[in-house]
């Protein structure tokens, strides 16, 4: 943020004869300037510019100040640096970092700042599908969908032999009465519950959702549209769902098995479950208490639910004893017993989730 010049000196102690003096009279000084490096990354791959690209502005361009891509590139460098609230731009239209960010130092008219205001980018968060009279940018949703997924293509030079594609939902905590707010049990906290999908370092989709969901609420919509799009540009790729228990849900595994796609998801345990894996439990169990060590047994088996599967699935256990408790784990796969072997699956792949496999 800009300061607020002074130029009071202040002084201290004597350092080996030498005076000690603090002045703030550095003129517009910006704490952000590590922004820089982010500029550098945008012109890189044109981020900032491509994503105003699916908005369009029916403002009169006489009478506009700040273009789209100006309004964009600040709400992308402001959250990135911290900035969430619009409020915030009020005073980082003032900070020279975001004026060097948008490659504009000084405003056409003499009242306005380099960059805008928390009205004017109000302007952009409330862009309709269609411009109307009070609300002249407007937005394309399905542009905005597949600009991520451009980037991650365009980020390889040939197409890999096989893509894994991590599912995720996580909460992002609200501190109001913001509409569509819900207490999650498990995350103890008001929050949404964000669908999001990751290759690698790869950012695919990110979906907004309340925190009433399931936490697989969408995700066959999600994966239909990335994995089409995916294909589109590499047909002949193969592609692996990977993710936590919270996706173990029949429509998104028999959507994969009907579509090509392999899936690797944890399974909740139970004690049916337990029970399949009691004697690898008693011979980790005997082995830790023998050699103080965790110890661990893995066992590969087809099973399925009394009612919300549809078929028999490959399931793999890791029954596990340490700190002197049982400590069992499940997964489900479509990958076969010759594709990947029980041990290397869960340990090397399920639990590689975030790494992209190519």
């Amino acid at each position: 943020m800009r300061t607020n010049c002074s130029t009071d000196l202040f002084g201290f102690t004597e350092v080996e004869g030498h005076e000690l003096v603090a002045a703030f009279d550095g003129g517009a000084i910006t704490s952000d300037a590590g922004a820089l490096l982010l500029g550098a990354a945008d012109r890189a791959i044109e981020l900032i510019n491509r994503f105003a690209g699916c908005f369009h502005d029916a403002r009169c361009p006489e009478l506009t100040e700040h273009q789209v891509a100006t309004l964009v590139g600040q709400r992308v460098f402001g959250i990135a640096l911290g900035y969430e609230d619009l409020n915030d731009h009020d005073d980082l239209r003032h900070d020279p970092i975001m004026a060097v960010l948008a490659g504009k130092l000084t405003a056409r008219r003499g009242e306005c700042a380099p960059v805008a205001g928390k009205s004017t980018l109000n302007r952009l968060e409330l862009s309709r599908l269609q411009p109307t009279r009070y609300h002249k940018i407007s937005h394309n949703p399905v542009a905005i969908r597949s600009l991520f997924l451009d980037v991650f293509l365009e980020a390889h030079e040939r197409p890999p032999r096989e893509v894994t594609l991590d599912l995720d939902a996580t909460d992002d905590p609200v501190h109001g009465e913001q509409e569509g707010r819900f207490f999650h049990g498990y995350y103890d906290c008001y929050c949404y519950l964000p669908l999001y999908v990751f290759c690698g370092r790869h950012l695919l989709a990110s979906k907004l959702r309340v925190a009433s969901l399931d936490a697989a609420h969408g995700a066959v919509e999600e994966v239909t549209r990335i994995v089409a799009h995916i294909r589109q540009r590499w047909p002949r790729v193969r592609i692996l769902l990977r993710a936590d228990s919270g996706f173990a849900r029949e429509e998104l595994m028999a959507w994969c098995e009907a579509n090509g796609v392999h899936f690797l998801f944890g399974l909740a345990k139970n004690d049916r479950l337990i029970a399949e894996i009691k004697t690898e439990l008693d011979q980790a169990a005997v082995q830790s208490r023998r050699t103080g060590k965790p110890a661990r047994r893995f066992k590969d088996f087809r099973w399925t639910t009394r009612s919300s599967w549809s078929r028999r699935r490959r399931v793999v256990a890791k029954a596990e004893w340490t700190k002197d408790e049982a400590n069992p784990r499940f997964v489900v796969t479509s990958l076969t017993r010759a594709e990947c072997k029980a041990r290397y699956l869960y340990e090397k792949v399920y639990c590689a989730r975030g790494d992209m496999v190519g």
